[in-house]
């Protein structure tokens, strides 16, 4: 099936090329000489690869234990969950929809594009614009000063209160142009 330019599917189809085109061999001067050859791919994208498709599996099995076989390629993984999910009831889509969009903000994050997916969120204590990534500490930090927590510390969210954010406002604004 035919995915967006910018989907979690399309994200993910791009981790995997270049982790297959761009391996990670590691520091090449100072190396011990070793008898075994090193790994040539990246093992945290890969692992990340792996924990991505299992979450979509797993969720997708458990709305719809008939389901048929997983797809081998990691980026068909969410139209094979939207196909076997369709029929399931409304909570169950919402949160395959958020499982799908936070996914696609952790593989935009890991490809270094945090800037490009964040910034354009709202951040959900203040609702300003200026969410900045802070990779050590896994979450989006809010730079409004005047938006903090009860212990004066920058408001900081995580990517899955950014996704559930983000389909529930899709979901309401569908709601509105219907009626």
């Amino acid at each position: 099936m035919n995915q967006p330019e910018d989907s979690a599917a399309a994200r993910l189809r791009h981790l995997n090329e270049y982790l297959l085109e761009h391996p990670v061999t590691g520091p090449t001067e100072g190396r011990n000489p070793t008898r075994t050859l090193s790994t040539p791919i990246s093992l945290g994208t890969l692992s990340h690869i792996d924990a991505s498709v299992r979450e979509v599996i797993a969720h997708t099995r458990k709305a719809n234990p008939a389901a048929r076989q997983a797809p081998s390629r990691a980026d068909a993984i969410y139209d094979w969950a939207r196909q076997h999910t369709e029929h399931a009831d409304e909570e169950v889509q919402q949160r395959a929809a958020v499982i799908e969009y936070r996914q696609y903000l952790e593989h935009a994050i890991r490809a270094g594009d945090w800037r490009k997916v964040i910034r354009p969120h709202r951040c959900p204590e203040c609702r300003c614009l200026g969410l900045m990534w802070q990779a050590g500490m896994q979450r989006a930090l809010c730079t409004n000063t005047e938006c903090v927590d009860p212990d004066g510390m920058s408001t900081t969210v995580t990517l899955a209160r950014l996704a559930q954010e983000h389909i529930a406002g899709r979901k309401k604004l569908r709601q509105v142009r219907t009626t």
